[in-house]
């Protein structure tokens, strides 16, 4: 309900700068790039972690197919 009155009064640009300058805020400025690196090298090593479990699914699918003929 909030966010909804936020949306009409900012629109959608108004909602992002009010969300950064309240993280620069939160966290200072200088911290801001650490933040980001490190939420991208989590988001790099969670999909490395998916590809890595869907190959080994698939190499056991592979096994699997190949017992059963």
């Amino acid at each position: 309900m909030l966010g909804v009155i936020f949306a009409d009064i900012f629109g959608l640009d108004g909602i992002i700068v009010l969300v950064v300058v309240v993280l620069v805020l939160f966290f200072g400025a200088d911290k801001l790039p650490k933040l980001a690196r490190g939420l991208g090298t989590a988001s790099h090593e969670f999909k490395k972690g998916v590809n890595e479990g869907d190959a080994k699914n698939q190499e056991q699918s592979a096994e699997g197919n190949k017992d059963k003929n």
